[in-house]
């Protein structure tokens, strides 16, 4: 029996950093959703082992601390793992979290069960489990689920720069912000980018500072019309969200011939087995 899980894009809308504990970690408060784009685990069973291939797949080794290898330990399971990678690496879209949450995914599918506290393999593992929309706080483990959002159309931008996430919270100027307003029930896209203007990515700053082709993305995203252009994560990857998919198609295309990774896409509801 061979299982198929997809592993897609997790993007924060908004991310709020409102503290560190004594450990420290970072305390989040965070609106995130999934995207109809990502990678594929496929897992045959046998002994535990990793392959992975893909366009991205120059980007990652399939030694013993790939998260994939990790989350099949942490659940005592064993299959041969493969990896097709489409996302970009060390982006901001959770790709590494979102894989070892597929493999936990398709172990359970194998008989094997959830481990507890998967917030140890990442931050963004428990909310790449359900792969549905989200509000994340604490350091990770904390995911309430929202209702479905509104539709909406959008642009992954990633400027093929790899943002090592430590440094960006190692650059915060403060880290005791305020968590993200009540989250409504958003009658339509309009409203959910209404209520995206008053909240930001506190990461953003710290990634363009280290990275300051970052706000160079976000204008271009911009230029092109879109509605809300904003960085996921710790970066380098943006999102714009535009008024339709034919206005997102031509903005990817246009973004695409600046050398960037740059895809048009919408919401995924859940990740679905293929």
């Amino acid at each position: 029996m061979t299982l198929t899980e997809g592993a897609p894009a997790k993007l924060n809308l908004a991310l709020h950093v409102t503290g560190r504990r004594g450990d420290g970690y970072h305390l989040l408060d965070s609106l995130v959703c999934f995207a109809a784009v990502g990678d594929v685990v496929t897992l045959t069973p046998g002994p535990l082992s990793l392959t992975i291939d893909g366009p991205f797949a120059a980007g990652l080794e399939a030694g013993d601390d790939n998260l994939c290898l990790r989350a099949a330990r942490l659940a005592g399971g064993q299959a041969a793992i493969r990896l097709t990678k489409a996302l970009p690496v060390a982006s901001g879209i959770g790709g590494g979290s979102a894989d070892a949450a597929a493999v936990l995914r398709g172990l359970a599918r194998m008989g094997h069960p959830l481990p507890d506290r998967t917030e140890r393999l990442g931050a963004d593992v428990p909310v790449c489990l359900a792969s549905r929309p989200a509000r994340m706080q604490g350091i990770g483990e904390v995911v309430t689920p929202l209702p479905p959002l509104p539709a909406l159309h959008m642009v992954l931008v990633n400027p093929r720069v790899a943002v090592p996430t430590p440094a960006i919270f190692a650059g915060l100027a403060q880290r005791d912000n305020a968590p993200l307003p009540p989250i409504p029930t958003f009658a339509d896209a309009d409203a959910l980018i209404g209520w995206l203007a008053g909240t930001r990515n506190d990461l953003q700053a710290p990634a363009i500072a280290a990275a300051p082709i970052i706000a160079q993305v976000l204008d271009a995203l911009s230029a092109q019309g879109a509605r809300l252009a904003r960085m996921s994560g710790s970066g380098a990857t943006c999102f714009g969200l535009f008024a339709d998919a034919g206005a997102a198609s031509r903005a990817a295309a246009a973004l695409a011939r600046n050398g960037w990774w740059a895809v048009p896409t919408e919401l995924a509801s859940a990740p679905a087995p293929r």
